[in-house]
Parts: C-alpha cells; sequence; structure tokens
C-alpha cells in the first residue's frame, strides 16, 4: 500500500518525492536519478493542489471529442 502524499508538508526540501519511499535528500535509495524530485508545493506554490485537476469546470468548453465523429 502506498503511503499517504502530504499536501503541504513543513521541510519539502529534505525529501525526495520521486517514489513512495520518500528518501531524505542525501541519501536516495530508489535509483531515480542524481537529484531529488521536488515537491509539487516547491514547484507551483501552496495552491498546487487547486491547479488542473478539474480545468473544464470553470467554464471554458472543452475541444471536441475526434471519436465522436
Amino acid at each position: 500500500m502506498a503511503k499517504k502524499f502530504p499536501v503541504n508538508p513543513k521541510h519539502p526540501e529534505r525529501i525526495c518525492w520521486g517514489c513512495d519511499k520518500f528518501c531524505p535528500a542525501d541519501s536516495m535509495a530508489c535509483g531515480n536519478g542524481s537529484e531529488r524530485t521536488q515537491h509539487p508545493v516547491e514547484l507551483f506554490g501552496e495552491d498546487w493542489l487547486e491547479w488542473g485537476l478539474d480545468a473544464e469546470s470553470d467554464g471554458a468548453e472543452a475541444p471536441p471529442d475526434p471519436s465522436d465523429r
């Protein structure tokens, strides 16, 4: 079972967020790469969870589905 993903961690810079192991940034064990994966709050700000998932609900019309023809 996967660990629960924290929405706003206190110190996201201390952890690699690339997999379910949540390794310390200075000892990544998963082989995810040579650099740690940043938490979305570091990339997009405190309101990152409100972005994108329901973008169609803001009144914008979705493009037509080509399979409907």
